[in-house]
């Protein structure tokens, strides 16, 4: 049994009624800066390992 479009179309709907446009713009900005931030850090921790070559 796989998930179809008709039902992800139909959780997007609900979830789109239950939090407003406005509101998700504003959790996915912030997961995006979230995310953005994390993989900086990663990345600076990742410079910060002396190389053994």
């Amino acid at each position: 049994m796989s998930i179809g479009p008709l039902q992800i179309l139909l959780v997007l709907l609900i979830v789109v009624l239950l939090f407003g446009t406005k509101r998700l713009r504003g959790i996915g900005s912030d997961l995006g800066a979230a995310i953005k931030g994390f993989k900086k850090s990663v990345n600076d921790d990742d410079s910060d390992q002396p190389k053994d070559k």
